[in-house]
């Protein structure tokens, strides 16, 4: 593993964290329902590429977005206080609220109307959560509940990880155990005989670029969807190989 040092630009920091809070000063209205059994096994992979959920870190408190939520894999990595909406339902665990985090897609199916088995279809705000996530909030013989969230800051132990994959010519880099907003915004590739460059979204919370890194350190520039920003330099040492993680000493808060 490689250790980075990251420099934090406290001006967006502050800002930032004054949008986060903004955003998460009211719950929004929404529904859910949970897949992928009582050990949430069948929540592995996922639209945002996390993979196994247990390794990478994410567990069990995960949801799968509909696409009014998940915009096009932006979403990925956001977190979520979740609670069921008692003045709509009998089937809620009184007072409960649990933190998920954005793991995977839920797709529309226009064959079942929006509100009988179309629960993922635009516009429903809707969160198939991993089960045993979801029964923290609901009964389990309701199958479905109407919920409330709101975004809340990622609370994530040790630092921001870098996977490369590709090949000579292209990087696709996994970038997960991502804190603060959770959600990335734009990313930016140097190696050390490089200037900054643009990556751009591959899928999920994959990103990528076209360029021959081999044999050179890379660094990266991250932004998240709340404008905070670090830069993790020197992430990959020289010798770095495809398939390989690289774990940082630094994270957003």
């Amino acid at each position: 593993m490689a250790r980075s040092r990251a420099l934090l630009h406290l001006a967006a920091f502050a800002a930032a964290a004054c949008l986060l809070a903004t955003a998460t000063a009211d719950w929004v209205v929404g529904s859910a329902t949970f897949y992928g059994g009582s050990d949430a096994s069948g929540t592995m992979g996922g639209a945002c590429g996390y993979g196994n959920l247990y390794s990478t870190g994410y567990g069990t408190n995960t949801a799968a977005l509909s696409p009014a939520l998940f915009n096009d894999g932006a979403a990925c990595g956001e977190c979520c206080q979740v609670t069921c909406d008692q003045s709509s339902s009998s089937s809620c665990k009184q007072g409960v609220i649990v933190t998920v985090t954005a793991t995977n897609l839920c797709p529309a199916d226009y064959s079942k109307p929006n509100n009988n088995g179309g629960w993922c279809n635009p516009p429903r705000k809707h969160m198939d959560m991993a089960q045993p996530a979801w029964e923290k909030i609901g009964v389990y013989r309701a199958g479905i509940i109407p919920m409330k969230y709101q975004r809340v800051p990622c609370s994530r132990s040790g630092g921001v990880r870098f996977t490369i994959n590709g090949n000579n010519y292209f990087e696709l880099v996994l970038i997960t155990n991502v804190g603060g907003a959770g959600s990335i915004s734009s990313v930016q590739i140097k190696g050390s005989k490089t200037g900054w460059m643009a990556m751009s979204r591959n899928w999920g919370a994959n990103w990528q670029s076209g360029s021959y890194l081999n044999g050179q350190a890379i660094s990266f520039t991250v932004t998240l969807t709340n404008g905070q920003k670090l830069t993790f330099q020197d992430c990959a040492p020289s010798n770095w190989g495809f398939g390989q993680t690289f774990t940082t000493g630094a994270q957003f808060y």
